[in-house]
Order: structure tokens, then C-alpha cells, then sequence
């Protein structure tokens, strides 16, 4: 096992350019199934996987079995069987993304309630990689518009789940139709008589691999998810600092560019963050570790493999920012808190489409994980304001305040102004840079006539310069007025691939954020859709909406015009919303924490841009 522990993706033998995909990714290390299951599939051997859902097999099978396709041939050379239609697209997705540096690559979607018509078009046009749920593959096996006969290898992906749902027949049948030489591998989490009878009839010499997953997690660490809807997942993340009870925090992600991205993004909002990962110097990681044992840094963000047996009493809560695609992953991660009888929390974010890994990680540990509301801006304030007031108590009782009670009895007579007026004057301009009041909550929440409850006098309640990226500009994509100034913009997705309106505003309104009444004009052409969204949409929503898949495409958004906005306002277009609010922890702290990270650290890391892994 220690053997197995100390793989990497880079010491499989898989195609240059699949390798290349993994690398852009971000996978570092094989999760179990995948350090036992790659090496056999590439030498072309049959494989019964035995593991749960959530342990990692897609990339277990289509990493190895995408190194041998023929891009020459256009037809199908591999067939994937899912259960679900859901399964499907979740693999043709993944297979997409690992052939990405794969020319002529093209894999097709096929299950039933999907236009037939828009299906025969594709296989028509020829597809190497077909994946299906069992009935509509055999529904173009009896049109014979679908021909396997040059087919090298079958995956059964949740076999069990296919006997389960009444479609073992509808497998042995498509088996039938494949060439006798082809290769098959079977993933299934039980293997109950019916499936072992397949393995034995089709399978040549299978090597079967069974992964024990998890099933237990530490009882001492509360669980919960927030599901991922139209407030953006960093904003959300630093509600959660804000309000916690908490002493350290570990973030993970999936990809080592992302902990860089994320700390300095924490780090630009007034954390005191760290980074750790494959690409840090073993002394920068050390001394990393040694700030967050000391005290000096209060965020971690991490990969997996470079969290790795860390144990720091100081961690308090461990925050999934990307869900994990294994549930040993997460067990692991969580570990990192609660340890040696402490209690500890752990935080998953989880987005729609994610939802079928919190189930799996559910049913792999055998715990519920309790949903959470997020902190309202309201609860930020008040957090603030309680701390704010406990710092205040805790001058007042350990300084002697001797010399500045003079100072302030002096100006008072002076300018004959009240000591509540000179109490709040001082507390404004303690918390001017990082307002005690964000400005969501001074706008929504009543505020008591005397200045003193504020924070600030009447005369300086003016947004300050950090205060205007809080909220977005009525009329920008997060807002819902009606004066929102438009732009077009072209989607590469339409009618011939089965794409409808619900689709496509679905799919904006979740991956972005953006409220579907300000999704407009939907316009569905055979191969192009065009879409009235908000002219301030900022370009990193526009640039995560490229990758966005719907009807088996990826968006490949852009705009239509040279820029000017679409639609009528009732006032010249106003500028976008700062991308990144500020909403600090420590509320006294003059300046933010220094950056973390050597230049050449950095760059080394920001070289390496990557898409979080599926």
C-alpha cells in the first residue's frame, strides 16, 4: 500500500497527450482504484473493479482506454454502459476533458428522452467514444445505426446499478452484438450472482481489484454542506470566516494553481493565508506549516497530497471548497480536524451537478451531512460589531489610557463636542479602510438615530473606496432591477444538439449566478444559440461559462457586438462590480497580512493554469 501511496499520474505509461490533460487538470496522485486499475487497461487486459460510487473510476477507465483510440478511424471504439442518463453526460464530460489535447477526438451522449434525430446526426458525422444508458444503445443496435463491430474495449460502469434498474438483459444483449476480441471492464460496488455470471460469460481472465472505502468518519467532527447557489463561492467562504467559532482553517481544492489563487484572493480580503502544494520548495512548505502551528497564519489552502499526514492542533475547521471526487479523499481531508479528542467542523460546498458525490460520500461513510444556511450579511455585521466591542473591553481593562483620556478631555473642550460624537469619530477611523457595517447590512438592516451605534458619525455613513465592491450597482448581474443595460452573446450549442430554453437559462442562472429575469431573448438556431445577459457580467463568470456543458457541448460563450451594451437603461451604463468585496476577519489589523509566497513561487505556480478535475 505505501507502494501504491507514492503514485503519481505521471508514472502511468498513458498517452502523451491524455498525460497532458491530466497535468492541465491538476491531478496529482491515483486514488486507489485508479493506481490498480490504469496499468492493467493499458496492456489490454479485462478488469472487474469492486468500489464504491465516489472513489474515482471514470478516470480509472477512460485515462487508459482514451491512450489506445485511433483518431484515424471515426468510428465508435470504445462503448461505456451507464445506468443513468445523469452518469452519462457526468462521463462523456470527463472523456471530453481528457481529450482535450486530442485531435478529431468526439464522444457522444446516448439515453433516451434525447432527440434521436439530433443522435443520428452525430453518429453520421462519426464519433470514437459512445456512452449510453443500456435501452436507447439498444434502440440504435435494432435501427443498426449504431455498429460496434470495430469496438476494442466495453466498460460497465455501476453494473449493480444497472441490474438494480431491470437492464441486465438490455447489457448481455449489447454484449452480444461486440466483437469477440474487444476488452471489458466491469465497475460495480456489490457483485451479486447476476453480475458474476456476466463477468464469468464475457469476461477473458479478468484481474479483479476490490477498494475498501471508508465507512467511518470521527464522530468528535460536526459535518455540513452548503449547497452552491447565486452567491459566489468566495463570498460565501468569507461569511463562513467571518462567523465561525474557529481558531485555524484548512481549505482544500483540487488543482495547485487554485491554492495560490485562492490564498491571495483570501489574502487581498485581510486573511492571513498560506498556500501549500506539490510545487512549493519543501522549506516553504515547512515553514508554511510552522506560521499555521504558530499562530501567525490563521488559513491554509491545500491540495491533497501536499496536506498529507499535516496535523496541526491549532485547525479547528476543514472547508471542502471543491468537493472531493473520491470519498476516500474526503475522509482524509476531514481528518486533518477533531483529532487526538478535539471536536472540529467540516464544510462542503456542493453545487448542483455535484450532488450525486455528497450522496456517494454519505453512503461511503455511513453519516448524514447536514445542510447550512449561509451567514447573512446581517450576521457579519453583528459579528463584527461583537468583536469590535470585545477588543474595546479588553483595552479598556489591560492599557493605561491615562494620557489619551487627557488628550480627549482637552479637544473636548476645545471644540465642544460631545464624548459619544469623539467615541465614534475614533471608532470610525479605526475601521475606516474595513467598515465594521458592510455596506449590504447599513442599506437593509435599521440603524438607532445616535452615531455612537453606528460605528460612525452621521456625517461620514458614505461608502468608503473598499465599501463600493461590497454590493453590486443596481443593474448589474447580481442585482434584479429592470434598467439593466443588456449585451448579446453567442453560445455554441443549438437546436440540432437538443439544446431547449430551460437548458440554457438553467444552466446560466446556476453556473453563474445570475437571476433567470435577467436571462433574455433566448434565441435557439439549428447549430448556435443567442442569449441577453447583463453588460457588467465579470470575465471570469464569462470564462468558467465557456466550460459549462449542456446537451453533451460545452457553451463556448462570447459576445456577438464589439463591446456596447444591448437594451435600454434608464441611465448611462454604470461600471461593473468589483469582483472581490472586501469583508476582512481581523477588523483591527492596519494592513493585510504580506503575501506568503517567494516571486518565483508564485510564478511557477500561476504558469500552470488548470481546470479543476472532474
Amino acid at each position: 500500500m505505501s507502494q501504491e501511496s507514492d503514485l503519481r499520474f505521471i508514472d502511468f505509461a498513458l498517452a502523451e497527450p491524455i498525460q497532458k490533460a491530466v497535468t492541465e487538470i491538476g491531478y496529482e496522485q491515483p486514488s486507489p482504484i485508479q493506481a490498480q486499475s490504469i496499468p492493467p487497461l493499458l496492456a489490454g487486459r479485462d478488469v472487474i473493479g469492486l468500489a464504491q460510487t465516489g472513489t474515482g473510476k471514470t478516470a480509472a477507465f477512460a485515462l487508459p482506454l482514451l491512450s489506445r483510440v485511433d483518431l484515424s478511424l471515426r468510428v465508435p471504439q470504445l462503448l461505456v454502459l451507464a445506468p443513468t442518463r445523469e452518469l452519462a453526460i457526468q462521463v462523456a464530460e470527463a472523456m471530453q476533458s481528457y481529450a482535450k489535447f486530442l485531435p478529431g477526438f468526439h464522444v457522444l451522449p446516448i439515453y433516451g428522452g434525447q432527440s434521436m434525430t439530433l443522435q443520428l446526426k452525430q453518429l453520421q458525422r462519426g464519433v470514437q467514444v459512445v456512452v449510453g444508458t443500456p435501452g436507447r444503445i439498444q434502440d440504435h443496435l435494432r435501427r443498426k445505426t449504431l455498429r460496434l463491430d470495430q469496438l476494442q474495449a466495453v466498460v460497465l460502469d455501476e453494473a449493480d446499478e444497472m441490474l438494480r434498474m431491470g437492464f441486465i438483459d438490455a447489457v448481455e444483449d449489447i454484449l452480444k452484438h461486440t466483437p469477440d476480441g474487444r476488452q471489458v471492464a466491469l465497475f460495480s460496488a456489490t457483485m451479486p450472482d447476476a453480475i458474476r455470471r456476466i463477468a464469468k460469460t464475457y469476461l477473458r481472465d479478468p484481474l479483479e481489484i476490490r477498494v475498501k472505502s471508508a465507512t467511518t468518519t470521527v464522530a468528535a467532527i460536526r459535518q455540513r454542506y452548503w449547497q452552491v447557489s447565486g452567491t459566489h463561492k468566495l463570498d460565501a467562504l468569507t461569511r463562513i470566516l467571518e462567523v465561525e467559532e474557529s481558531n485555524a482553517w484548512l481549505v482544500f481544492v483540487r488543482t495547485k494553481t487554485a491554492t495560490v489563487e485562492l490564498a491571495e484572493r483570501l489574502e487581498a480580503r485581510g486573511y492571513a493565508c498560506g498556500a501549500l502544494n506539490g510545487d512549493l520548495s519543501q522549506a516553504l512548505r515547512e515553514q508554511t506549516i510552522e506560521r499555521l502551528k504558530a499562530g501567525t497564519l490563521d488559513i491554509v489552502v491545500a491540495t491533497d497530497v501536499a496536506a498529507r499526514g499535516l496535523d496541526v492542533e491549532r485547525i479547528t475547521h476543514v472547508i471542502n471548497y471543491d468537493i472531493p471526487n473520491d470519498t476516500e479523499a474526503y475522509v482524509h481531508r476531514i481528518g486533518r480536524t477533531g483529532r487526538a479528542g478535539r471536536t472540529g467542523d467540516a464544510i462542503l460546498f456542493v453545487a448542483p451537478r455535484e450532488r450525486h458525490l455528497l450522496h456517494a460520500i454519505e453512503r461511503a461513510t455511513g453519516q448524514t451531512i447536514t445542510a447550512m444556511h449561509l451567514p447573512s450579511i446581517e450576521d457579519v455585521a453583528d459579528r463584527r460589531m461583537s468583536q469590535f466591542k470585545d477588543q474595546l473591553s479588553e483595552v479598556l481593562n489591560s492599557q493605561d489610557l491615562a494620557v489619551f483620556e487627557s488628550l480627549i478631555a482637552d479637544y473636548q473642550q476645545e471644540k465642544d463636542v460631545g464624548l459619544g460624537e469623539i467615541a465614534a469619530a475614533l471608532a470610525y477611523m479605526v475601521q475606516k479602510e474595513r467598515p465594521l457595517v458592510p455596506v449590504e447590512a447599513a442599506v437593509t438592516k435599521p440603524m438607532r438615530s445616535d452615531s455612537a451605534s453606528s460605528g460612525r458619525p452621521p456625517s461620514s455613513r458614505r461608502r468608503s473606496e473598499d465599501d463600493r465592491g461590497a454590493r453590486p450597482p443596481r443593474g448589474s448581474a447580481a442585482s434584479g432591477g429592470e434598467d439593466v443595460p443588456m449585451r448579446r452573446f453567442r453560445l455554441d450549442v443549438g437546436e440540432s444538439h437538443g439544446a431547449q430554453v430551460k437548458n440554457i437559462v438553467g444552466a446560466i442562472a446556476n453556473e453563474a449566478g445570475i437571476p433567470s429575469r435577467n436571462i433574455r431573448k433566448v434565441q435557439i438556431n439549428a447549430e448556435h444559440t443567442t442569449v441577453e445577459l447583463p453588460a457588467d457580467i465579470q470575465p471570469s463568470v464569462l470564462q468558467h461559462l465557456q466550460k459549462v456543458w449542456v446537451s453533451g457541448r460545452p457553451l463556448q460563450i462570447a459576445p456577438t457586438d464589439a463591446g456596447a451594451p444591448v437594451g435600454r437603461a434608464s441611465a448611462k451604463p454604470r461600471p461593473a462590480a468589483r469582483e472581490e468585496p472586501q469583508v476582512p476577519r481581523k477588523i483591527l489589523s492596519a494592513k493585510p497580512a504580506k503575501s506568503e509566497y517567494k516571486s518565483k513561487e508564485r510564478s511557477a505556480g500561476a504558469a500552470k493554469r488548470k481546470k479543476p478535475a472532474r
